[in-house]
């Protein structure tokens, strides 16, 4: 249906073969520009005005709010291009209309819509059902972040343990994600539990009992993120660690050089001196002595750091784990593969910069 120069689209259970309950879904798209004329094209369904202003000029996240004769419920869901949510105005008018007002092309939305006319179970029930099937839809799209998360983790992890330095850089782009997400989720459960518990009779007791299975499902995500920064902070730490245990070793390495040189100058030093009554010095055959001491030098000085373990032999055992992990590496190599094709969309996904809604595009 084309109204006022903006895009409204219209579903009844007269068009989608379903059994006719009364309810209507009106779903638009909007910017900036068009505020009055949303205004005007929801004056019929009788809606809060400056909650409609609202749902175009401000930035909410998720709430309920009763307004007596409709509902209020701002939603949130993922966007398909970025890891970034946007609002979804939710208006349940009592006369069993949904009215869903966006800036933003919704993927939660199209999907619903798409899928609706060829389920046609989906469809039944009332428009609060329909309100609870789309919560349901645009909150499990926030799990998918999870399953991303839990795929790349354990490559962070042994990279921490490694060392390497990109995984700082790694593990503050995922936290960063991690956090915009959760900005959107744990005020969606507090939306969802006040939909599960409301007592307005705009909502029936089924969809309230849809609501309570979509507050499950916005609670496990809220508490898999609390995880998943837990994680990266435990991985962080690994690096640290492991950082400290390289800077350990190179300490060490510096410190057996340095006892090694330091009684080998102080020989040098002292028989460098210009003074002719030196020990040795007249002697043909006194460099091989200092030199042959020198040498006893440096073999007990080598030994002292070994029998202390801080200079190993190789070992036959140390050279098989280390031809094992390049099998094992030969081994891994097609699934590397497969995991850095999805890394780089996931990485390209993450680093999208932020757009706005277009401020030119005009409703149809």
């Amino acid at each position: 249906m084309q109204a006022g120069g903006g895009r409204v689209r219209e579903a009844r259970p007269d068009d989608l073969a379903a059994p006719p309950d009364g309810w209507a879904w009106v779903d638009i798209t909007v910017n900036d520009a068009d505020v009055e004329s949303l205004v005007a094209l929801t004056s019929s369904f009788e809606l809060d005005p400056i909650a409609v202003h609202d749902a175009v000029t401000d930035f909410d996240l998720p709430k309920l709010d009763d307004f007596g004769s409709h509902l209020l419920a701002i939603i949130h869901g993922l966007s398909d291009d970025r890891i970034e949510s946007y609002e979804i105005d939710c208006f349940l008018t009592a006369s069993r209309q949904l009215v869903t007002v966006h800036q933003a092309d919704s993927p939660s939305i199209e999907t619903l819509w798409a899928q609706v006319p060829q389920h046609p179970e989906l469809a039944t029930g009332g428009a609060d059902e329909l309100l609870a099937r789309l919560a349901d839809v645009a909150t499990r799209r926030f799990l998918a972040v999870l399953d991303v998360f839990d795929d790349h983790v354990e490559g962070m992890i042994q990279q921490a343990l490694a060392a390497e330095p990109s995984v700082v850089a790694d593990v503050t782009a995922v936290r960063t994600d991690l956090g915009r997400v959760r900005r959107a989720v744990v005020p969606q459960r507090e939306a969802l539990d006040q939909l599960r518990s409301t007592t307005s009779p705009l909502l029936s007791d089924q969809a309230r009992r849809r609501f309570s299975d979509v507050f499950d499902v916005s609670s496990r995500a809220a508490q898999g993120i609390d995880a998943a920064r837990s994680s990266l902070a435990e991985t962080l730490d690994a690096y640290r660690g492991a950082e400290a245990r390289e800077a350990t070793e190179v300490g060490k390495v510096l410190t057996v050089y340095a006892a090694v040189m330091l009684p080998l100058s102080l020989i040098a030093g002292f028989f460098g001196m210009n003074f002719e009554n030196l020990p040795w010095t007249g002697s043909e055959n006194g460099w091989i002595i200092i030199s042959a001491l020198m040498a006893v030098i440096t073999l007990a000085s080598l030994g002292m750091f070994m029998a202390a373990g801080w200079i190993r032999r190789p070992t036959a055992r140390g050279a098989g784990v280390v031809l094992g992990r390049g099998l094992i590496e030969a081994a891994r190599r097609p699934a590397q593969v497969v995991g850095g094709v999805y890394q780089v969309s996931t990485k390209t996904l993450r680093r999208t910069p932020r757009r706005s809604p277009d401020a030119d595009g005009k409703l149809d």
